[in-house]
């Protein structure tokens, strides 16, 4: 995937849950309390049972540090739906702005088209973000509904 001139380049790391440095654990968790349950005001319960049966797609800073920028995981089917399903997407604040968020999704698609040729994607997305994943070939499948306090709606990629 390429990148545009204000797209940080990233390393990616794709791994199934066991396979994680404690490391890339803590990241990624302190990177989703950080957005979801600090920045967006939501109480929850992130560490939800489901990391275990998921892949996870890191995206790091190619420097020395390696800071998580970008994080996402891809459920299993039949854990959250029948279907295999992108979730808990995330861009740091860092790099809001910068068209991150659409490299992530688009790379988590192409790991998704990979790891289950022929299937389609369901996801629970955020309201607000109807657009976005539209724009990257999801469509609306529900009408809306609340979660965590926050209106979602289920959405489906059709299989490549």
């Amino acid at each position: 995937m390429s990148t545009s001139a204000s797209t940080p380049a990233l390393a990616w790391t794709w791994a199934r849950f066991a396979d994680l440095s404690p490391f890339d654990v803590y990241d990624l968790l302190a990177l989703r309390s950080e957005v979801f349950v600090v920045e967006q005001q939501c109480v929850f319960q992130d560490p939800d049972y489901v990391d275990q049966q998921c892949w996870h797609l890191l995206g790091r800073a190619k420097d020395d540090q390696g800071k998580l920028l970008a994080y996402l995981r891809l459920v299993d089917p039949g854990v959250k739906y029948p279907e295999p399903s992108i979730g808990r997407v995330i861009s740091s604040p860092a790099v809001r702005g910068t068209g991150m968020g659409r490299v992530l999704v688009a790379e988590g698609i192409a790991r998704h088209h990979a790891t289950w040729p022929g299937q389609k994607n369901r996801i629970g997305a955020q309201a607000r973000l109807e657009r976005f994943y539209m724009d990257l070939g999801f469509r609306t499948i529900s009408e809306p509904y609340i979660e965590d306090d926050i209106p979602h709606i289920e959405m489906i990629l059709e299989a490549a």
